[in-house]
């Protein structure tokens, strides 16, 4: 006899996972023992403009990553666009937290003062909501933002292993992330142990995440006809 399966609305788990993924990397910057890989160049770029929000930061470096996406499918459809919308929600809720929680507000309380402990904290839980958010975002049709998008559809469209290939494009965005921060700041900024750890633990916990989502959930389209138009 077949578990029963927890259903979650596949939009609600969208919504759910934008929350969570924006709280989970301002409670990151905020530890700053590096931001993750993935938004290490956003990050960098808005600590060398200070007109920049690290939320805008994010508008501009996935733009760029969608357009290297189109490229790499070979093609353009309207709803890939819907996941450069994602991007400017996720980084307009991201500037939110970081506005709101005076943890996570950088004018308020400046990256690193916490006590380490606390620093410690941080960057734990920050590391599994991220992992559970996008493990989430995974398995919604409706796109995630570009960063995870990238990796879900040039998968499918190739038929890559995702963890794999996730691992990859982490290895990549920290690669590029590293040589930003040296030409702007000539030492390491925003990048530091907790950008390794992530960077070798992130796919791996994302796969598992996933692989429980698989077994425990289900994720059903309270709007089919919108679903069929989301396929890659």
């Amino acid at each position: 006899m077949k578990k029963k399966k927890l259903r979650i609305p596949s939009e609600i788990a969208y919504v759910i996972g934008i929350v969570l993924l924006s709280f989970s990397v301002a409670m990151i910057a905020s530890a700053d023992f590096g931001v993750s890989m993935i938004v290490a160049p956003a990050y960098i770029l808005s600590l060398r403009f200070d007109f920049l929000t690290f939320g805008q930061s994010e508008y501009i470096v996935q733009a760029l990553l969608f357009l290297l996406l189109c490229l790499l499918l070979r093609r353009v459809r309207l709803p890939y666009f819907f996941s450069f919308a994602t991007c400017l929600i996720y980084g307009a809720v991201l500037d939110l937290w970081r506005r709101i929680i005076p943890l996570f507000n950088p004018d308020i309380t400046p990256p690193g003062s916490m006590r380490f402990p606390l620093r410690c904290v941080l960057l734990g839980v920050g590391m599994l909501l991220t992992a559970f958010s996008v493990a989430l975002f995974y398995r919604t049709y409706l796109y995630p933002q570009v960063y995870d998008f990238f990796v879900k559809a040039v998968c499918e469209r190739y038929a890559l292993d995702r963890t794999k290939f996730k691992i990859c494009f982490d290895a990549g965005s920290l690669a590029i992330a590293s040589a930003m921060t040296l030409l702007f700041f000539r030492r390491f900024n925003g990048i530091g142990v907790g950008t390794l750890i992530m960077t070798g633990c992130n796919g791996v916990l994302i796969g598992l995440f996933g692989k429980m989502f698989d077994r425990f959930c289900a994720f059903p389209a309270l709007f089919p006809k919108a679903e069929a138009r989301f396929r890659i």
